[in-house]
């Protein structure tokens, strides 16, 4: 199943607009019950404005809620972003860490988080179980752990640690694109022949290709056809 991901979302990639490991840091906070879309229209100002770790240590905080409040939770979002800056400056610098342990211990990161900045500005592999990542595993029956914590080191232990940073982009995009929570593409999923869910969601040609989101949709159809 990871390999035809790979055939599957050859486009897949992280979709937070970032140039550097501290605005990927950023969004990545931002992101949270959050949509990459709405975030990379509210991240270019801010990323103007902070250009470095400095800027959000030294941020004025009603300016700050104002620029980020569409992301939802702009205040503990502010809060974050400015204990951030200032842990930077203080710990490190000015510079984002690039390891595990170092990232883990900023404020407003986390172990997921941590591994999307490791994986995607440090070319560290890592494992990104986020709400699609989770859902996906559980259903492919690749783990039957909840925590997500244990999902990372279950599916670890499985694919090569070269691919692990990929594998999470492509189970993410295949979570935003056919396996929806709700109502799943099941009938247009390439993967529907070794999937042990194949029925939770429409299995009908016509009304799964309905289904399908993003703009290579079309494609993911003509695959699951060739499937």
């Amino acid at each position: 199943m990871a390999r035809a991901l790979a055939h599957i979302h050859p486009d897949a990639h992280c979709e937070l607009d970032f140039t550097n490991p501290l605005e990927l840091a950023v969004a990545t906070i931002l992101s949270a019950q959050c949509t990459d879309e709405r975030v990379n229209q509210v991240t270019p100002k801010l990323f103007a404005r902070c250009p470095t770790a400095a800027g959000y240590a030294a941020a004025n905080r009603t300016e700050m809620q104002e620029l980020i409040r569409p992301t939802g939770f702009f205040r503990n979002k502010t809060d974050s972003l400015i204990k951030l800056g200032q842990a930077l400056v203080e710990r490190h610098d000015g510079e984002v860490p690039g390891t595990l342990t170092e990232l883990v211990a900023l404020p407003g990161i986390g172990r997921k988080t941590a591994n999307v900045i490791l994986g995607n500005a440090f070319d560290v592999p890592g494992i990104t179980v986020d709400t699609h990542f989770k859902r996906l595993t559980q259903r492919w029956r690749w783990t039957t752990e909840t925590d997500e914590v244990k999902i990372e080191f279950a599916v670890a232990k499985l694919i090569e640690p070269r691919d692990w940073t990929m594998l999470s982009h492509r189970v993410i995009f295949h979570g935003r694109r056919v396996c929806h929570a709700r109502k799943p593409a099941c009938g247009a999923c390439a993967l529907r022949k070794d999937c042990p869910s194949y029925g939770i969601g429409p299995t009908d040609l016509e009304t799964a290709i309905k289904l399908l989101k993003g703009p290579r949709a079309a494609e993911l159809a003509e695959l699951a056809m060739a499937s």
